[in-house]
């Protein structure tokens, strides 16, 4: 498969080294910017995802009148926690 290019970023020299004085051992900066490239398309994909998934749940709230109160689902999903802790 052919490679790509992004475009050419121009930084200001304050962003540029607050990048180089991150990086770790062996790491170029380029891998660290392709690296923060792929983060933030993840990021923004699973966000895209939960959104989705927010729209589709409150549709079908609206379309079978079933609601869950908030208090309630907190406390089973503290129950939940502390019995995932206790294990």
């Amino acid at each position: 498969m052919k490679t790509a290019t992004i475009p050419s970023l121009r930084v200001n020299p304050e962003l540029r080294h607050a990048a180089e004085n991150v990086l770790k051992d062996g790491e170029t900066l380029s891998s660290f910017v392709i690296q923060s490239l792929r983060d933030g398309i993840q990021y923004r994909q699973a966000q895209k995802e939960f959104i989705a998934r927010g729209f589709a749940s409150r549709d079908e709230a609206r379309q079978t009148g079933e609601y869950f109160d908030a208090e309630n689902v907190i406390k089973d999903l503290d129950a939940m926690l502390s019995k995932t802790k206790a294990e």
